[in-house]
């Protein structure tokens, strides 16, 4: 990518940038609460931390982080690995 010469388009770039980093912070949030999830594997633990991952899952998707579709599918999958007995 060029170097921006105009001042929309310097303007542009400080916009994208800001974005981007609020996105990834986003997208490592959902990550890192599914992890813990993960971590615990299925039972008790797991579910009791599964309505603080929904939170942030629809954080994400409120923010157009993720698509509605993908958080469901998400979370179904989540749950569901977290109710095998």
């Amino acid at each position: 990518m060029g170097k921006a010469s105009s001042l929309s388009t310097k303007k542009r770039l400080r916009q994208t940038k800001r974005r981007q980093a609020q996105n990834k912070a986003n997208k490592t949030r959902v990550r890192s609460e599914l992890k813990k999830v993960r971590a615990e594997g299925s039972g008790t633990d797991a579910q009791k931390l599964l309505p603080e991952l929904y939170a942030v899952v629809d954080r994400a998707v409120r923010k157009g982080v993720l698509h509605k579709n993908a958080a469901a599918r998400l979370k179904s999958r989540i749950t569901k690995q977290a109710h095998q007995s």
